[in-house]
């Protein structure tokens, strides 16, 4: 529950904290090399500053940080597991069995839309981006190295992957949840989406099965053997190093909750750890808070088997915390209450209403730090326009998912965004070009506003396209 501000902020003063705020991070990311927890922890005190112009009381606002990080709890607990499981996992022998079976099994030609496929496969199929990610995107990562690809393309192709299920996945929580918000039958809103994610899948893997053409190892897989090589004299790698994935990927695929069936896994590769591995069990249960450790002849393999564990979620945590009290300041000082309001009545014609939710749901990101406060942020500004034209909930919603849930990992202080470099080992602005299943998802969007294609409206007729 959010207090009611004592008056709203203009649209000057607005803009003004928007380019105070990324000036700040632009000080202390670019030209200081600080972290940029520091500068979204100072962003909090330029909004509370704003508050107090307009007559905001502390502790309405203090509410409000302690509300907006609520919100996100849930990506926490998630952070906490997957880090947990994913050193459990590097010390049993499991994604080192994974990587060393796919480099057995892959060409270097076709790589890169294999892993775009298995990933896309394995987030339907489970509903989470973050659990993909946390298993089959490491592994992609690790196979990817192996075949001497450069890895902010495989990264891009891992969540290219990740993110067709985080959005179409009737297990995922972003769908049932703007499904909810948008008010319309889960069903009716995949159906929806499809129209827009099915182009943009057959182009994505078009683009990287060009892209592995271009960067093949000229036939040279001397380092995927070398890879292979040394996986083998550190791990024993069998037929049952896979099965904990496969436990894993099935309990969410009948629909499990996702954190206790993550917590399972990383339980899981412990006993591997000590049963198969001949790990010591109290380093084995040590590798569920510290990760991995291990000493290979070959760097990248150091770098991407010496990772996991709880700590290495802290840092992540502590940025999605201040991304969410930020969240939570822009709400309660009625920041974004008048930025919706302006992009309502600039949404005058279906192609205008396309571009408002999608930049709607790319300010929630920018500003709430999570893909929870883009899809309410995204859902609820345009809402009433969609409504007077007559146009149906089901372009809402799909709009909604392409500005929130598909620009949550574009953006570096959001908890997705976060999470996948943390996790993949690949700075943001690196992996960020090679994103094409989003930007293609963004650009379909709003280029069926403007052309007036599947803009349904609600009596079921095609809505007109209309000049904006």
């Amino acid at each position: 529950m959010t207090y009611p501000p004592a008056a709203l902020p203009s649209l000057r003063q607005v803009l003004l904290l928007a380019v105070a705020i990324i000036g700040v991070i632009f000080l202390f990311v670019q030209a200081m090399a600080l972290p940029i927890h520091l500068a979204l922890f100072v962003s909090w005190f330029l909004v509370i500053g704003l508050g107090k112009w307009l007559g905001q009381d502390y502790a309405s606002m203090q509410k409000a940080i302690t509300t907006g990080i609520h919100k996100g709890m849930v990506a926490v607990l998630v952070l906490i597991a997957v880090g947990a499981l994913i050193g459990s996992w590097m010390a049993g022998g499991i994604v080192p069995g994974i990587i060393y079976y796919g480099l057995a099994a892959m060409s270097p030609e076709w790589f890169l839309p294999a892993a775009f496929v298995i990933c896309a496969i394995t987030s339907l199929a489970t509903g989470t981006s973050f659990g993909t990610i946390g298993t089959a995107g490491i592994a992609m990562m690790g196979i990817g190295a192996g075949f001497g690809m450069p890895l902010p393309i495989v990264a891009g192709a891992a969540i290219c992957g990740a993110y067709v299920g985080d959005k179409m996945s009737p297990l995922s929580d972003t769908t049932v949840m703007t499904a909810s918000l948008c008010e319309v039958k889960l069903v009716e809103h995949i159906k929806s989406m499809f129209t827009v994610s099915g182009p943009a899948i057959l182009i994505t893997f078009v683009l990287f099965v060009v892209a592995g053409l271009f960067y093949q190892p000229d036939g040279d897989i001397s380092q995927a053997q070398q890879a292979m090589t040394a996986l083998d004299s550190h791990f024993v790698i069998a037929w049952f190093s896979l099965l904990p994935a496969a436990i894993v990927i099935g309990l969410l695929v009948l629909h499990m909750p996702a954190v206790p069936v993550i917590c399972f896994g990383a339980l899981l590769g412990v006993c591997w750890a000590a049963l198969f591995q001949g790990v010591d069990i109290v380093a084995a249960i040590r590798t569920l808070y510290s990760g991995n450790q291990i000493e290979s002849n070959l760097d990248f393999l150091n770098i991407l088997l010496n990772r996991g564990g709880m700590s290495s979620m802290f840092e992540v945590i502590i940025l999605v915390l201040f991304a969410l009290g930020l969240g939570g300041l822009m709400d309660q000082t009625g920041v974004l209450t008048v930025i919706s309001e302006r992009l309502r009545r600039w949404a005058s014609s279906p192609g205008k209403l396309g571009v408002s939710t999608v930049f709607a749901g790319f300010l929630g990101n920018f500003l709430g730090g999570a893909a929870y406060v883009s899809l309410i942020t995204a859902s609820t500004i345009t809402r009433k326009n969609y409504d007077q034209m007559g146009i149906d909930r089901r372009v809402l919603s799909r709009n909604t998912e392409a500005g929130g849930t598909i620009t949550t990992p574009m953006v570096p202080w959001t908890d997705g965004g976060v999470f996948m470099a943390t996790t993949l080992g690949v700075a943001t602005v690196s992996y960020l070009p090679f994103l094409w299943y989003h930007f293609l998802v963004l650009a379909i969007s709003v280029f069926y506003g403007f052309a007036g294609i599947a803009m349904w409206q609600n009596d079921g007729r095609q809505a007109e396209p209309v000049s904006s």
